[in-house]
């Protein structure tokens, strides 16, 4: 049976959350389980996973919306486009590395991720949605390849 916590240990999260989480940690440590605001603290956790799958597909954007610049518009490349491209596969990579199992996601989430680059890859660009084929046309393995570029 889930143990009522007091009004000022609930405003805590409420007002202070880096307070909050390290009240949570020395009560866990502490063992006083009692006295841990669980509702958040499972609110929490769960919140972990999801911004690690948000982040992860901001990042594929990002990549995959600077492959089809530098495909398409090759006058325009720059360090500064190859760099993001490198820093953001850095980013996935370590995410994949950190946790396995946001593989499958990862493979999961390309084609969505896919059709919001080619849309944002037109505005940036100036060109027509069309000059962009439809479906994805790099693999993951090349997604994540620090040194591969399309040409």
């Amino acid at each position: 049976m889930a143990t009522k916590l007091p009004v000022s240990q609930k405003s805590l999260y409420e007002t202070d959350f880096v307070r909050w989480v390290e009240t949570t940690v020395n009560h866990l440590r502490a063992q006083d389980y009692a006295c841990v605001d669980w509702a958040n603290l499972i609110e929490e956790i769960e919140d972990m996973s999801r911004r690690e799958r948000k982040s992860l597909k901001s990042n594929l954007v990002v990549i995959l919306l600077h492959l089809l610049k530098w495909q398409y518009q090759p006058e325009f490349r720059s360090g500064s486009w190859r760099g993001s491209i490198r820093e953001h596969r850095r980013r996935i990579n370590d995410d994949l590395n950190d946790s396995p199992s946001l593989i499958p996601y990862f493979q999961e989430v390309v084609a969505e991720c896919y059709a919001n680059a080619r849309e944002q890859a037109a505005d940036e660009t100036g060109l027509p949605l069309e000059t962009f084929p439809l479906d994805c046309q790099f693999t993951s393995e090349q997604l994540l390849d620090s040194e591969f570029l399309p040409e």
